[in-house]
């Protein structure tokens, strides 16, 4: 059986993607709690984010939409799959914490603000999948814009999404990407 190059590099995204969601759900958690999801996107699902993406750059940027969103979105259109990664935005009860400013969880909630360990979780969480990714030779960026696109598209509630495109290619399609914003 001849196998051409570019199914091969789809299913070896595809294969990584699933190592990456690995590693976001076995990334050490805060008090023990584990609130992570993800998602994988490809094919229309990635063209849906993509078209959020610009509808939210427009949206909140206006004319300087290009400059951030748009560029992003090309990058989410070139990617052979997107890995969503997200924490619940819940509160952990950690006893003498105060890391959010609010003196405890009780505070935190009614003033609705949002528990800091999620969002140390979704980092440890993202930076093992991007690890896990860079150690099968994938190019990969973790993406803000992605994430605030993925939270208006209803995937689960009260989540703190980030995203990573992949992709495999010749050169990184993540750099020199032209457009830089301020």
């Amino acid at each position: 059986m001849l196998y051409e190059s570019d199914y091969l590099e789809e299913q070896a995204a595809l294969h990584t993607a699933e190592k990456m969601c690995a590693a976001a759900r076995t990334a050490p958690k805060a008090h023990g709690k584990d609130t992570m999801h993800t998602r994988v996107l490809t094919g229309d699902e990635k063209e849906q984010l993509a078209k959020k993406m610009e509808e939210f750059g427009i949206r909140e940027m206006g004319d300087k939409m290009n400059t951030w969103y748009s560029r992003d979105a090309a990058n989410i259109r070139r990617a052979h799959a997107v890995v969503l990664i997200g924490a619940e935005q819940t509160y952990r009860g950690v006893p003498h914490c105060d890391y959010c400013g609010f003196d405890n969880c009780g505070n935190c909630k009614n003033a609705g603000g949002n528990c800091t360990f999620a969002y140390i979780d979704l980092g440890i969480a993202v930076s093992s999948a991007a690890m896990a990714a860079a150690m099968d030779t994938v190019d990969n960026r973790i993406m803000f814009s992605v994430g605030k696109a993925a939270a208006e598209m209803g995937y689960a509630e009260n989540v703190l999404w980030l995203g990573i495109p992949i992709s495999i290619s010749g050169k990184s399609i993540f750099f020199d990407r032209g457009i830089f914003h301020d």
